[in-house]
């Protein structure tokens, strides 16, 4: 669900979470706010982890109907950090029920992911066919 909502427009979290902004009582616990965070990745060649540098997050943490939820994301959109902190909040409480629109968001943006890779793919060399002809 994260992955979803991180990749999505802050258009389309917020219509996922106007509803329960609407109907439901939402305590601020944490305001969304700017902060540091270590980037970690992992080395290829003997999988080890280092930290890569700082980069930037928004996080915010709400209370809905008395129940916890909270979002970190990259980048410092405020707004779109809020709205996915309510929908964790209303996933935590049990009354989120918009999976299906989470599926057709996700699987839209898989069919993109998968249009952007064919068009890097077209321009990638084949190094070894170029050896082949060298011989």
């Amino acid at each position: 669900m994260t992955k979803i909502l991180s990749k999505a427009s802050g258009a389309e979290v917020a219509k996922l979470a106007s509803e329960y902004k609407e109907r439901c009582s939402i305590a601020v616990i944490r305001e969304p706010s700017k902060t540091l965070a270590m980037l970690k990745m992992r080395e290829p060649v003997k999988g080890s982890l280092f930290y890569i540098g700082e980069v930037i997050v928004c996080e915010a943490i709400v209370e809905l109907d008395g129940v916890k939820g909270m979002a970190v994301t990259m980048g410092d959109d405020f707004e779109k950090t809020f709205d996915m902190a309510v929908i964790d909040a209303a996933c935590n409480k049990g009354i989120f029920h918009e999976e299906d629109s989470l599926i057709r968001l996700g699987r839209s943006q898989e069919l993109l992911e998968q249009k952007e890779n064919a068009m890097h793919l077209k321009t990638m060399v084949n190094f070894t066919s170029m050896d082949r002809g060298a011989q």
